[in-house]
């Protein structure tokens, strides 16, 4: 098994899993920083106040408030991404730890509100700036290529209050704004750039827990807040290859696999629609810069009414991303008959795969899956690929000797690693590797940091106890020894 020379292997993470020092340095609120902890069995919260009194709703990714809704902390409850690992100033020990790794790319997103407070500030808080800057040459010093997401569920809160969640067109103002003090900022720095984090999960969530929404309503809300993303999405493309013509800059599309549960002609075609509805019309949207032809039948079924412009149109068109980058993590199946046994877990619903074996958490175990979307997807798009997340959430306990053995997490990364390098041998052009959580970070379905994917374990707790002390587990050498290798040693 051959990885290709110069293959990017490191590791992701997100700014508000990560970050902390929520209010620090002149950094504005986030939506993720009225979002509560939850757990396995308990949804994240987000807090507001709606005609003055305090209200809690379960938070989705890619959602927003209630309308007339206004973010608010609530002094009762508990916000782990407020402090989460806090690399804000741990960030030298953490690039050290990847660096002794052996990282050649380290994804990582910026934090809107650190570079505009509220989001529509004339000019951009230079002190979060300064922040990223001396991160990436951090990262530059040990010769780590930084892959920075620009939007990562980390929307200012003014913002999303005021347009209720990307339903206004001043939104894709505001964000290409803030994209091209990015690209100017860090030119020279930083070369790979994801538009959005996982564009697709306003659409996932409408599926999501076996529960198919049916207010029409909220279809409408989610199909006009991925126009409004599309078209700011294409104008950050063609913007960043004017400000930088070496600029890469790619999609980034939450990749859930489904298979039809049998082999009734019905069974077949729910999972085409899944497949488009969930994964391609966002992917043709940003790779081919057009809608595609289903699209009009996914609108019709939900009564969906776009503002779009033949402006929308061409600047789709003329802002295709370079590379279709993508999560991974496990896969679903789909069926129009009842089941019995069903998978039930974080963002996993629905009948389960008597084939594989599942996570405490809910997730499928599907390597052949990771070789089958990269095989789909590279054949229909042509463009070169990423795997920017995947990973293994679990329990790790420390031993008796002091150390974290998660061989569990060696032999889950290893059997997609292998996965990989079978799609590489079969034509497909991909040119990196981020797994997600390379550090313990908090949870971004469940708020747990109980919830462990990384390499490097953080002495924290679901409570935001703990010295927040770092300490490789057993996977770190084992990576090390893989990236060393560039990919041949998996032992």
């Amino acid at each position: 098994m051959t990885f290709p020379k110069n293959f990017l292997w490191g590791g992701a993470t997100a700014a508000n899993q990560i970050e902390g020092a929520y209010d620090v340095d002149g950094k504005g609120l986030s939506v993720t920083d009225i979002t509560t902890a939850g757990s396995l069995t308990a949804p994240r919260m987000l807090t507001y106040k709606l005609n003055g009194k305090l209200e809690k709703t379960p938070a989705m990714p890619g959602a927003g408030l209630p309308e007339g809704a206004v973010g608010a902390i609530d002094p009762n409850s508990y916000y782990p991404n407020h402090v989460a690992i806090d690399f804000y100033h741990h960030y030298k020990e953490d690039i050290k730890l990847f660096a002794d790794m052996g990282f050649k790319t380290f994804r990582l997103s910026i934090a809107w509100t650190r570079i505009f407070p509220k989001g529509d500030e004339a000019e951009p808080n230079q002190k979060g700036l300064d922040f990223y800057r001396r991160v990436f040459e951090e990262c530059k010093k040990y010769g780590i290529e930084p892959l920075v997401t620009i939007s990562h569920y980390e929307d200012p809160l003014y913002l999303s209050e005021k347009y209720n969640d990307w339903q206004d067109r001043a939104m894709i103002d505001m964000y290409v704004k803030y994209a091209k003090v990015l690209f100017k900022e860090y030119k020279g720095l930083v070369k790979y750039w994801l538009t959005f984090n996982e564009i697709n999960s306003s659409l996932l969530m409408l599926n999501a827990f076996g529960n198919k929404v049916t207010d029409d309503k909220v279809y409408q809300h989610a199909y006009q807040k991925l126009h409004y993303q599309f078209v700011a999405s294409a104008r950050a493309v063609k913007l960043a290859h004017e400000i930088d013509p070496n600029y890469v800059v790619g999609n980034m599309i939450c990749g859930v696999v489904d298979y039809p549960l049998t082999p009734d002609p019905k069974d077949i075609l729910l999972n085409r629609h899944m497949w488009e509805e969930d994964l391609l019309y966002c992917g043709d949207a940003q790779c081919k810069g057009k809608y595609p032809t289903f699209a009009k039948r996914l609108w019709a079924e939900h009564d969906v009414h776009l503002d779009i412009t033949e402006q929308d149109k061409q600047d789709m068109l003329d802002g295709k991303v370079d590379m279709y980058t993508f999560s991974y993590y496990m896969s679903n199946v789909v069926t129009t008959h009842e089941v019995q046994d069903k998978a039930s877990g974080n963002f996993a619903a629905g009948a389960k795969n008597p084939y594989l074996n599942y996570s405490e958490w809910g997730w499928s175990t599907d390597p052949t899956g990771l070789q089958y979307y990269l095989e789909v997807m590279y054949d229909r798009y042509e463009i070169p690929m990423m795997v920017v997340e995947n990973g293994l959430g679990a329990v790790d306990k420390i031993g008796e000797d002091g150390k974290i053995h998660d061989d569990y997490r060696i032999d889950y990364l290893r059997q997609h690693i292998e996965a990989m390098g079978k799609a590489i041998a079969d034509g497909v052009d991909l040119i990196g590797y981020t797994t997600w959580g390379c550090i313990d970070l908090v949870s971004a379905g469940t708020g747990q940091m109980s919830k462990r994917y990384g390499f490097i374990y953080v002495d924290r707790d679901d409570e935001g106890k703990g010295t927040l002390a770092r300490m490789p587990k057993d996977s770190f050498y084992w990576y090390q020894k893989v990236i060393k290798s560039n990919g041949a040693d998996l032992a």
